[in-house]
């Protein structure tokens, strides 16, 4: 097995154990308002930590995805939007670079 595909699987896992954990920390308990509103803020979080660094980017298919990115986050939820993101990002480097 390649070195990629170890590391795809390894990083699958540490994801999913995050969660786990945090399932069963948080099984008994009843988080009050402010801790639910803060779990919800999360994946918005994750968003921009992934598309943070493009903004410093040079790359003219680097901001076409990130617009197009920014764009998809005004409309769609977050799995549709990051699909959107990658896709076009994609897209863009592969038609432009």
């Amino acid at each position: 097995m390649s070195w990629e595909i170890l590391t795809i699987f390894v990083m699958a896992a540490v994801t999913y154990s995050t969660r786990l954990l945090g399932f069963f920390l948080l099984q008994n308990k009843h988080p009050s308002p402010m801790t639910r509103n803060l779990l919800a803020q999360v994946p918005a979080c994750v968003l921009i930590s992934i598309i943070a660094p493009e903004f410093t980017s040079d790359q003219p298919a680097d901001w076409l995805g990130l617009i197009i990115t920014l764009l998809a986050a005004m409309r769609f939820s977050f799995l549709p939007t990051v699909t959107i993101g990658i896709m076009a990002t994609a897209l863009a480097r592969y038609l432009l670079v």
